[in-house]
């Protein structure tokens, strides 16, 4: 309709199907049909004061002309000064910037256009220009057998479900300050009541830091945490399984001669430590258990099940609570349930951990380890040692 429509008729019909729409309804028709909100809006106006006597129509091709067409270097300009400051892939269709339309404006003055800042948006506009947000797209390395590992790691833990063994999944969570600090997230209170915390959040030098270790068993849909005091080594991350399988797993499992571990692929649980390895060597000789190892590959850490299955939902319990002592937080992380049946029990672990502890060649060659055929660095199997060859 629009050819058959002059610059008056357009806007009112513009303004009639977006007061039709209602709420949204501006917008929604500013994009299909690319009428300016402010037309459409000026629109709206007409139509409460309709009057038709008023015959008066601007001829077509009437109005100031554009900036663009009396000043044709104005765009050229402007992208030149745009290309320093973009981010992203300058092959998409769309990019973004992160000057101030002020800021650009005065720079195009400075270069002799007469530009306002609020003209600075429909300039962009034309350049395909839009402001985002950051996007977490970028999982770190993409290796080449990523997909394969994730299917070698599911049938893994599909054959022990089958075969009633215990499948765990293991994490350290983020390290959260003790004291009267400010905690993510709001809760429920009286209104003007909020809860009071430290403007700073300086380390509690008594209190120090809360470093919760996660073991959550797939199968049973109940999960452990260990909240050490000292430093996330390997040695508190394998003393956790440890006590996990003490307090549930074995009560649980009581006939059980395997256990599977899934861990990521860095940290006090990674596949290259070797401290790792050794304390999990020495967990299988003391408790008899053969312990087979699968981590994720590198940069896939979110898809481990222990940060979706149980991690999130202990963030979600204690959200906008000020985590004020190593009390409050064993008995926040041991309160949190979902209506799919997790359980947590939760303890606090005072024993002290010592960091860069160094492993040798002798000690690695000293162990009961076999790498599977399938990347051996991630996936393999710890069986118990013979007394004597463990001492």
């Amino acid at each position: 309709m629009r050819s058959g429509l002059d610059e008056r008729e357009r806007r009112l019909f513009a303004a009639a199907e977006a007061g039709t729409a209602g709420y949204g309804g501006v917008s929604a028709v500013a994009r299909a049909t690319g009428i300016a909100r402010s037309t459409i809006n000026r629109g709206l106006k007409d139509l409460i004061a309709f009057d038709l006597a008023q015959q008066k129509v601007r001829r077509a091709g009437g109005g100031r002309p554009s900036l663009t067409q009396t000043d044709p270097t104005l765009l050229e300009d402007l992208q030149r000064l745009l290309e320093p400051a973009t981010l992203g892939d300058p092959m998409r269709l769309l990019v973004w910037v992160s000057k101030s339309h002020a800021k650009l404006a005065a720079a195009l003055r400075g270069m002799g256009h007469q530009v306002s800042a609020s003209r600075i948006p429909q300039l962009l506009e034309r350049l395909n220009y839009r402001r985002q947000v950051n996007r977490k797209t970028k999982e770190g390395s993409h290796h080449p057998d990523r997909d394969a590992q994730f299917e070698h790691i599911n049938k893994q833990v599909m054959a022990f479900q089958a075969a009633g063994q215990p499948v765990i999944s293991v994490d350290t969570k983020k390290k959260e300050l003790v004291g009267d600090y400010k905690n993510s997230g709001s809760d429920y209170r009286p209104e003007g009541c909020p809860d009071k915390v430290n403007v700073h959040d300086f380390v509690d030098k008594e209190l120090g830091k809360a470093i919760p270790y996660g073991v959550y068993d797939i199968s049973a849909n109940a999960g452990y945490v260990s909240v050490g005091i000292d430093h996330d080594t390997a040695e508190f991350a394998v003393n956790s399984i440890h006590r996990w399988r003490e307090m549930m797993g074995q009560e649980r499992y009581p006939a059980t001669d395997r256990l599977m571990i899934t861990a990521d692929g860095g940290g006090s649980n990674g596949s290259r430590v070797r401290l790792w390895k050794v304390k999990l060597q020495e967990l299988a000789d003391t408790t008899g258990l053969t312990l087979v190892v699968c981590h994720y590959p590198p940069g896939t850490s979110k898809w481990n099940k222990i940060e979706h299955r149980m991690f999130c939902h202990i963030t979600q319990n204690w959200r906008g609570r000020p985590l004020t002592s190593r009390l409050a937080i064993v008995e926040l992380i041991a309160a949190t349930t979902t209506k799919t049946g997790l359980t947590v029990r939760c303890e606090l672990d005072t024993n002290a951990y010592s960091k860069g502890i160094k492993v040798s060649d002798a000690e690695m060659a000293n162990l009961n380890i076999k790498g599977d055929a399938f990347h051996p660095e991630w996936n393999y199997t710890i069986s118990p040692r013979s007394p004597k060859t463990s001492t």
